[in-house]
């Protein structure tokens, strides 16, 4: 019998486009069952389980930085992606290779086809890529796996790991209240069913609704919950290049990730490692240290582009306009803002319009693609209800230009939204920069004067 070839990535990406059809079946039915064809790999991993509304990226970064810089073979699995589908399954912040990718969803492809043979139900891309990552994060033999929930916690196909160390709430709001809930202790509740008996429970100290909710989840599976507090940083100081803090017995602390609500994701970083190091874990001051200033996550208040500022921010929900506008206040004050903003159609777009709005000389909306995307226009006649100045732009390269020229040196250009279109902007606005750095040395070595 011949052995079966592996996909190409052309031929996985195609793929990929095809599980789309089967959408989001919330439940663990359907991963178990996978995972079974696979024979379990997620049981012969170690994990770090992350759940919340805002901030699950940043502190998986700053978490899996940390256990990199502590000498660990780290995995890390998150979702959505900014620039390539690879990005969601790393190696030490490497993204799986096409050739691994074309191996293993082959396999997947195999796995899935056997299941419909016995009358089972076709996994989701999500359970999919989740089994794939665990297959491959085993095979790899990753010491340990800072894992990102989907969407809620419960009934999310990460939950059908087992066993757990820490599990790490952060931020948590109204969202996705068709699936979690409509009211804020439903949603807790739901993401709070990712604590498991043996473990320990990290998490930021926030509404009441949603600390009870831990709470009792965590009394349930008798484990502890330390929760960190902001107001716990101590000597902040803060600049869009840098901000430093000090926190438990760490001294001035440094991360390189703008964004005022950056420093208590930190802090729930340092938290979860230091309780990784009462289950055995060796991490130095050091690790921790270089951790924290190496981490990167993008369009999460990224500086694209200086003279002017240009910000990518993937503020996609209530909460996070909220935080967005906070951090504008914080280091924007006087300042003229453009905003760039494209939005799905299944979120709350009134009310991230109206926290935001207010703070703009101007606003332009882009559309975003697929079966969730929102179109330009239809974005500009919800925002001209909270400002006078809105214009719906082709496209995001015609928005980016837009903006620019709409500038001046006093101007911060802020693009937000959804992550499904930020990716590209980010590229656009760098390969932009590149090329007028490049003019600006051109014109430089002819002896011009320089323009600041």
């Amino acid at each position: 019998m011949n052995e079966q070839k592996n996909m190409t990535f052309c031929e996985v990406m195609d793929y990929v486009e095809q599980l789309k059809t089967y959408g989001s079946v919330p439940g663990l039915i359907n991963i178990q069952n996978l995972c079974t064809k696979l024979q379990m790999p997620q049981n012969d991993l170690k994990f770090v389980h992350i759940a919340g509304t805002n901030g699950k990226g940043s502190v998986l970064a700053f978490v899996s930085e940390i256990l990199k810089e502590a000498g660990y073979r780290v995995g890390r699995y998150l979702s959505p992606t900014i620039f390539e589908y690879r990005e969601r399954i790393q190696i030490n912040g490497k993204s799986i290779s096409k050739k691994d990718l074309c191996r293993m969803m082959t396999i997947m492809k195999n796995a899935c086809e056997e299941l419909l043979s016995e009358g089972k139900p076709h996994p989701t891309a999500f359970e999919i890529e989740t089994a794939m990552a665990f297959l491959y994060f085993k095979e790899k033999k990753c010491q340990i796996v800072v894992l990102e929930t989907g969407l809620g916690g419960l009934l999310d196909a990460t939950n059908v790991i087992e066993e757990t160390l820490i599990e790490v709430f952060t931020s948590i709001s109204l969202d996705h209240m068709g699936v979690l809930g409509k009211t804020l202790t439903e949603i807790a509740e739901n993401k709070a069913g990712i604590i498991k008996k043996g473990s320990a429970v990290v998490a930021l100290k926030q509404n009441v609704q949603v600390m009870q909710a831990l709470e009792r989840k965590a009394q349930s599976a008798g484990v502890p919950v330390y929760f960190v507090e902001a107001q716990e940083a101590k000597g902040i100081k803060q600049n869009l290049d840098r901000q430093v803090f000090s926190f438990k017995g760490y001294k001035n602390l440094t991360i390189t990730m703008a964004g005022v609500y950056q420093i208590e994701n930190a802090m729930l970083a340092v938290e979860t490692v230091d309780q990784l190091k009462k289950s055995g874990y060796a991490v130095p001051e050091k690790a921790v240290r270089d951790g924290l200033l190496k981490a990167f996550w993008p369009a999460r208040f990224q500086i694209v582009s200086k003279k002017p500022y240009f910000i990518a921010d993937g503020a996609h929900n209530r909460d996070g306009a909220l935080r967005l506008a906070e951090s504008i206040r914080f280091y924007f004050t006087n300042r003229r803002i453009i905003y760039i903003i494209g939005m799905l159609r299944d979120k709350e777009q009134e009310e991230i319009l109206k926290t935001l709005c207010p703070l703009a000389a101007l606003v332009l909306t882009v559309s975003t693609k697929g079966e969730r995307g929102f179109g330009a226009y239809e974005l500009a006649c919800l925002a001209k209800k909270y400002h006078d100045n809105v214009t719906a732009v082709d496209s995001v390269q015609e928005a980016v230009e837009l903006s620019y020229l709409l500038s001046d040196k006093d101007t911060a250009i802020i693009a937000c939204g959804s992550l499904s279109y930020l990716g590209e902007l980010i590229i656009i606005v760098e390969s932009l920069s590149v090329k007028k750095n490049r003019n600006q040395i051109g014109r430089d070595s002819h002896g011009k004067q320089r323009e600041d």
